[in-house]
């Protein structure tokens, strides 16, 4: 039916168009569907309605913002922005402030605002940032934070080191460890920033996916391209997430409504910048306790790489579109065979290659 509004095949329609099919047809539709498919065309702001969001909303492949739509029966949305809603709590301001921060489109910031209950909160992150890096070092370690400039780190069980690459688990638990009490706090004020509210948004198991799958792809960045490095910091999966909620401001740059975005990028980018060039500059200067190295900047990379591949997927828009599946599939298996690489060149290569590892703590 679309289709005769759409002679052009841009695949769009005015809302206008769009609003007099609904009309006509809407009688043969369900009425929960018919008023996500009104609140579509009443919270539009740019005039037109993308078909394939028509495709989605019919044969649900519309994932969080439909079923919050339908479970909430027939709730109206209201029809004024979001912005404009006065009387408001310090909470219910939080929650606005988190929708505008993350969500593109105004009904799905609506979908978001009108269902979130703040349970569960966002466990993950905060658990990561204050158990991992403050009760351990703090409580069990005596100190805050290891010391890159004294041998003593290596010796900890937790950070990454190519000679004990076989030791599994230290491909993950090296971001306990940070090297100085600068990097730990650039890592968890990023962290808290914006880990936390794309967690609100997006939920735990999608911020934890991004933020191991960066963690791990930061360390096998490390043992393939910079083979004689310690790994310490949370830097991978920081910049994983940090990349990707980056790159989706960018990418839907008209819709996203923050105050100050253009600023906000800037001092993200610049503290990104500075902790990684620090990172650089660390593991190129001389150690003062040779042999013992300093640790490597590739995992910064990695991260990032995780970020605006498999993060931009998954942190888009508050819907999953069906190009954003193919896409999703695609970087996954690109993932995957990336991580299948890294473990067969951890096996092989080191030995062919026939490196001068630094010596076991």
């Amino acid at each position: 039916l679309l289709s005769q509004f759409d002679p052009d095949n841009t695949g769009y329609i005015s809302t206008e168009k769009f609003r007099s099919l609904l009309q006509r047809h809407g009688s043969e539709l369900d009425p929960h569907k018919l008023e996500v498919l009104l609140a579509l065309a009443d919270n539009n702001s740019e005039g037109r309605i993308c078909y394939q969001d028509f495709v989605n909303l019919m044969s649900n492949k519309r994932s969080n913002s439909f079923r919050q739509a339908i479970l909430q029966g027939n709730r109206r949305l209201c029809s004024k922005a979001l912005l404009e809603e006065t009387g408001l709590s310090l909470s219910q301001r939080l929650i606005r402030h988190v929708a505008y921060e993350t969500l593109p489109r105004e009904i799905d910031r609506k979908w978001y605002y009108d269902s979130y209950t703040c349970c569960p909160p966002p466990w993950f992150m905060i658990t990561i940032t204050i158990v991992a890096f403050f009760l351990y070092n703090g409580v069990v370690l005596d100190r805050f934070v290891l010391q890159v400039s004294h041998p003593l780190y290596l010796k900890n069980t937790l950070l990454y080191h190519p000679q004990l690459r076989a030791q599994a688990w230290r491909y993950l638990t090296y971001i306990f460890m940070h090297a100085g009490i600068e990097h730990l706090g650039l890592n968890v004020v990023l962290q808290l920033l914006v880990g936390v509210p794309l967690e609100m948004v997006h939920g735990a198991a999608r911020i934890s996916f991004v933020y191991v799958a960066g963690v791990v792809a930061g360390s096998l960045a490390v043992s393939v391209a910079d083979m004689t490095a310690p790994v310490v910091g949370s830097s991978g999966g920081v910049y994983a997430l940090v990349s990707a909620h980056l790159a989706n401001i960018v990418m839907n740059w008209s819709g996203m409504k923050c105050q100050f975005k253009l600023l906000r990028m800037a001092v993200a980018l610049i503290c990104m910048s500075f902790e990684f060039g620090r990172a650089v500059w660390l593991r190129f200067h001389p150690s003062a306790y040779p042999p013992c190295p300093h640790p490597s900047f590739m995992a910064h990379l990695g991260g990032v790489m995780v970020g605006i591949t498999l993060g931009v997927i998954i942190l888009r828009n508050y819907e999953q579109r069906l190009q954003d599946q193919t896409l999703w599939w695609i970087f996954l298996s690109i993932y995957v065979i990336f991580v299948l690489f890294a473990i067969f060149w951890n096996i092989f290569a080191y030995s062919l290659l026939d490196l001068k590892l630094p010596p076991p703590p």
